[in-house]
């Protein structure tokens, strides 16, 4: 990108909004306003005379919608874009609604009630704009919602499964940020039920990911769950870990477990797959794959190549299919990882990574 400041056009029906966001912004100098617009309608008006290298776009507006404005610009002219609105819990449903049609990334807007958050708020504006002019947007087809077929678990809850299991389980743990919404479904919505367990860490906003959990949980074979503390690691679940508390992979003899945790961020991220890669590292060793996928920064490349040095397989995600090549590329520089794969061969990693386990046990 060189000297030159990555151009933003502000997109949002407040005025004391777009100022403040305009403020935040002005104080980064390799950050430019390029303009602001007060809906959709307006800001579609200024596309025609320049284009912005992002726009930050809210979603309640009059006229037309977010998600609305975000899909037409997907389709016309694929612009990175990030998502700067009230996030509540409660409105998941429309953050996942604008993953899907393109967005980036998703920041709440900033808090200007204490001076700390205005400054932490600031801060992650000012890097999700950087990230997404980094990275690589692709309209997104809609997704199919599969009806996942019911077996006797919806009557009658299934044996418990594993008190005996041999020290050799094997366990996944994936590290992913921005553009991970979207490839975490790709990968896990064809994995098949009998999949090593899955150990998740996507940085994400506290309150989200028990709805992102749902979300793949609704189109996937195997069982996704928001992780908590104390549950076990089973074959054909995964686990995602909690926004805001970090989750570590434990061992109680022949039994793997999760434990959740609070405490200072890691990488400047909590959870971190740093810390989740460290104690799988020590925990389950040469019966670990990590794989550190799609997203912006470094966090995950330390634990990584603290895994492969303990003898657990490595994978990263290659720049073509990344929306973000940062924390693959940390990892791949460290010496970190042993193979680099594409989105679409990563559940394949997976299986053929077990059935090389299961060979080996037979032989």
């Amino acid at each position: 990108m060189g000297n030159k400041p990555i151009s933003v056009l502000i997109v949002d029906d407040s005025a004391s909004v777009r100022q403040i966001l305009s403020n935040i912004l002005a104080e980064d100098p390799d950050i430019a306003v390029m303009g602001t617009a007060s809906d959709p309608f307006v800001a579609a008006k200024r596309l025609q005379e320049e284009l912005p290298d992002v726009i930050i776009l809210d979603i309640q507006m009059p006229r037309m919608d977010g998600i609305t404005f975000l899909r037409k610009i997907m389709a016309q002219r694929p612009i990175p874009v990030v998502i700067c609105s009230s996030l509540t819990p409660e409105g998941s449903d429309l953050m996942f609604e604008a993953f899907e049609a393109g967005a980036v990334d998703i920041v709440p807007k900033p808090r200007v009630d204490t001076r700390q958050a205005l400054w932490e708020s600031s801060g992650r504006l000012r890097e999700a704009v950087k990230s997404a002019a980094r990275a690589r947007v692709r309209p997104r087809a809609a997704r199919r919602v599969i009806e996942k077929k019911l077996t006797a678990d919806a009557i009658i809850p299934p044996p418990v499964m594993g008190r005996n299991r041999p020290t050799t389980e094997r366990i996944v743990c994936i590290g992913v940020s921005t553009g991970g919404t979207e490839a975490l479904h790709d990968v896990l919505e064809v994995l098949p039920p009998n999949c090593p367990g899955i150990l998740i860490v996507q940085h994400m906003p506290q309150g989200f990911t028990a709805a992102f959990a749902r979300r793949l949980n609704s189109s996937c074979a195997i069982n996704v769950k928001e992780a908590e503390d104390g549950d076990p690691v089973l074959p054909g679940w995964a686990y995602v870990a909690p926004g805001g508390r970090h989750m570590l992979l434990q061992r109680s003899g022949m039994r793997y477990s999760i434990a959740i945790k609070d405490g200072p961020p890691v990488s400047r991220h909590r959870p971190s797959a740093d810390v989740l890669f460290r104690s799988a590292a020590q925990h389950a060793g040469a019966n670990a794959l990590g794989i550190i996928m799609t997203g912006m920064g470094d966090d995950g490349a330390r634990g990584l190549l603290e895994m492969r040095k303990l003898g657990a397989a490595t994978r990263a995600q290659d720049e073509e299919s990344c929306v973000v090549f940062g924390m693959p590329k940390e990892a791949i520089e460290c010496g970190a990882v042993e193979k680099v794969v594409s989105l679409s061969q990563i559940h394949r990693e997976i299986m053929m990574w077990q059935q090389t386990a299961q060979t080996a046990l037979t032989d």
